[in-house]
């Protein structure tokens, strides 16, 4: 049985930021079908900041960690410094999660991302990831 820190536990029972935001700027859905864990990510922008982040997440006890902390991560950060949010300074924030729990804080990160590529394609923007793979040619 996995032994989670407290600060893991403490997101786990009291997650912060659940639910989702009415017209929301940008939308990221993720999932890993191995473990069956399940995140959006909602968020809201002003002025290059996100203003609101809200999650829901259909999961584990260290999906839902995971999504709660992402979110206390972001909120407050421009678009640029919520990029540079990663798995590794995820499971540091949380003080550590088991080695085959990590993947929860890749699926965050992911997730986290996803909804900022999708507030710069309302935008009429290309998200960074997509331009480098379009021209790649893939």
């Amino acid at each position: 049985m996995p032994v989670y820190s407290e600060k893991v536990m403490e997101h786990f029972m009291n997650p912060h930021n659940v639910g989702e935001i009415e017209n929301a700027d940008g939308i990221g859905e993720v999932g890993n079908p191995v473990c069956g864990d399940m995140m959006t990510f909602y968020i809201k922008v002003d002025d290059n900041r996100l203003s609101d982040v809200k999650f829901q997440t259909f999961g584990c006890g260290a999906a839902i960690a995971v999504s709660s902390i992402v979110s206390e991560m972001a909120k407050g950060k421009t678009l640029e410094e919520a990029r540079k949010i990663t798995p590794a300074l995820v499971a540091e924030e949380l003080e550590g999660l088991p080695k085959n729990k990590y993947h929860c804080s890749n699926l965050g990160a992911q997730a986290l991302n996803k909804a900022i590529d999708d507030y710069l394609k309302k935008l009429g923007k290309e998200a960074k990831t997509r331009r480098r793979k379009k021209d790649e040619g893939a």
